[in-house]
């Protein structure tokens, strides 16, 4: 299963994306799963809605409805972990996106991701000590 960041759903259905052309190789990781969570669907759909289009905001769904993303419902108790995330990572700063995916990769046991944002991902931790895996590091 494969981690999905906001960063590559832009990139991958922007084609004006700086990233868009590095991204397409990885469409066909699907095959692994991709999964994500609302907060970041929420940024994708968007960026997408606002610098491409509202159609292509809303395609994104036809990978949830099809079951191509899934999408992990981030339990209302761990309201105090996002927000303790957040308070550690603040010089970055950390976005409420970004802290809902690391509780995904302790919740996966796993920190594989599809992100353009290397700097953030390279600095967060899982379980405090694991490094993502960034899956399209050059």
């Amino acid at each position: 299963m494969l981690i999905v960041d906001a960063g590559f759903l832009i990139a991958l259905l922007d084609k004006n994306d700086a990233h868009h052309t590095r991204a397409l190789p990885f469409a066909a990781t699907h095959i692994e799963g991709w999964i994500t969570t609302w907060s970041v669907l929420t940024e994708a759909t968007y960026f997408l809605a606002n610098r491409v289009h509202v159609d292509c905001a809303l395609a994104v769904f036809d990978d949830v409805d099809s079951g191509v993303l899934q999408i992990w419902d981030v339990p209302t108790s761990c309201a105090k972990q996002l927000q303790a995330l957040m308070r550690r990572y603040r010089r970055l700063p950390m976005d409420l996106a970004d802290a809902t995916l690391v509780l995904l990769a302790e919740h996966l046991g796993t920190g594989r991701i599809l992100t353009t944002d290397q700097r953030d991902f390279s600095t967060y931790r899982w379980k405090n000590r694991h490094p993502f895996e960034d899956v399209m590091a050059p």
